[in-house]
């Protein structure tokens, strides 16, 4: 269901998408990408402690969706499952470390033959071979880094010890180039504003999907300040939001003076949920800053915290504004959305696993997704309705026992999570066929993912 969403509105957005389809120039797509940020860490998702005003804007404007879903409670295989539109082990990257092949189709790809620019500034995490680069895959542009992680100002990866040597990372199309002592998050917002004003005239992709607030946690002490009550911690990552918020508003100020918002979807959300990995906390305890409440789990985790994601979409004269969106969806949607907005073809020989979910916020439609399914290191899930059944769940909650799937009856763990989105009572008896049903429909679906 929608949000308070009248006939009119219905109607009115229905007729706007043919409008836009016979009046308008091809649509821009920009899409703003977090990392490991909690879900309810932003203004228009509850959080009060710290300010998003400029992903604030994008919601306020358009849809907010409050049932979105990365496709992997991880960075890589969320990524690969959101440029392809198939699920991450159908991409051949079920965790971090396997590149994107080369015979994968990525939204660049499939917006080429359109007439799109298309450019990636921030992270890839997908490969550094010339055909599983940013480059091979279809970005005109590349600004950014390939590895996981990187010191926000040394543009350094050295979280591979001892296993990985420390070295620099830090590219421009296949060219390293040396801005040291420059924030990347101010970086990455130079770029993408340079990018939105040299194809001003041309329809274009900018996929940005910035590292922030993944760890090292960086950021420069003007931001810091502006949260001065906050314990250490908190306050290191609200600072680190709080500029991505601000790059964010300088690419949406660009499209605004440039007269391109009426041009332009623009789509915000996540990877995955917040992490409790002790690189990202203090003096090597887990990390407490992110707050994926009230969803049970953290990154990694098959439960909601892992991979419950926001999700915010604006295109004024399309999406009516102010919506709350409580349709199902998923990162895999992605491609498939933008390639109908785009009036590009679809990927052809394979299969996709998302739909087109503009509807959803232009016209009230219904989700098109019977069930959604994710496997991560072990964890089996899927969603179907209301219900959510896990397998062998792990919450990775920085306790010992953490990394741990669950035993005895709550191996196999079945919830309502329209009515308790904590994931914290186990239905599995109370309502056996529904977690026979689902156990099935999971186990059939990871055979034939695998197959395909």
């Amino acid at each position: 269901m929608t949000g308070m969403l009248s006939r009119r509105e219905f109607v009115a957005g229905a007729a706007a998408i043919t409008a836009a389809a016979q009046n308008r120039r091809k649509p821009n797509i920009v899409l703003f990408l977090a990392d490991d940020l909690g879900c309810h860490d932003l203004g228009c998702w509850g959080a009060d402690d710290l300010q998003t005003p400029h992903i604030d804007s994008i919601a306020a404007a358009g849809a907010r969706f409050t049932n979105w879903y990365s496709a992997a409670p991880v960075c890589a295989p969320a990524r690969a499952a959101l440029l392809t539109g198939r699920y991450p082990i159908r991409a051949g990257v079920p965790g971090n470390g396997p590149a994107l092949r080369a015979s994968e189709t990525t939204i660049a790809q499939a917006l080429k033959p359109a007439g799109y620019a298309t450019a990636l500034i921030g992270k890839w995490h997908l490969g550094t071979t010339p055909d599983t680069d940013p480059n091979g895959h279809g970005f005109d542009r590349f600004y950014g880094f390939h590895a996981g992680c990187i010191d926000y100002f040394s543009h350094r990866y050295y979280w591979g010890e001892p296993k990985t040597v420390n070295y620099h990372d830090l590219w421009r199309d296949r060219t390293e180039i040396f801005e040291d002592g420059q924030y990347t998050t101010e970086l990455f917002a130079r770029e993408g504003m340079k990018f939105v004003r040299e194809h001003r005239a041309d329809p274009f992709f900018l996929y940005m999907p910035f590292n922030a607030p993944h760890y090292p946690m960086h950021a420069p002490a003007r931001y810091h300040e502006r949260f001065p009550k906050l314990a250490p911690e908190r306050r290191t990552y609200a600072a680190m939001i709080s500029a991505l918020d601000d790059a964010v508003g300088q690419v949406l100020g660009t499209l605004r003076d440039l007269r391109l918002e009426n041009d332009t979807l623009v789509l915000f959300s996540a990877d995955n949920g917040a992490t409790r990995e002790a690189r990202a906390g203090l003096d090597g305890k887990p990390a407490t800053a992110g707050n994926n409440a009230p969803f049970r789990g953290n990154k990694f985790s098959a439960f909601d915290g892992g991979m419950h994601v926001p999700m915010a979409m604006r295109w004024p004269g399309v999406i009516p504004k102010g919506q709350v969106i409580r349709e199902l969806g998923s990162h895999l949607d992605l491609l498939p959305t933008i390639c109908k907005t785009a009036g590009a073809a679809l990927p052809a020989n394979r299969t996709l696993d998302g739909f087109d979910a503009l509807p959803l916020a232009s016209s009230a439609g219904k989700s098109p997704h019977d069930a959604i399914y994710w496997s991560s290191g072990g964890q089996l899930a899927v969603r179907r309705g209301p219900w959510k059944l896990v397998r062998n769940g792990k919450t990775f909650d920085g306790t010992p026992d953490g990394d741990k799937a669950l035993t005895g009856d709550d191996a196999l763990f079945l919830s309502n999570v329209e009515q308790d989105p904590g994931e914290s009572r186990n239905l599995r008896h109370e309502n056996a066929t529904v977690a026979d049903e689902l156990l099935t429909m999971a186990e059939q679906w990871a055979q034939r993912v695998k197959e395909n």
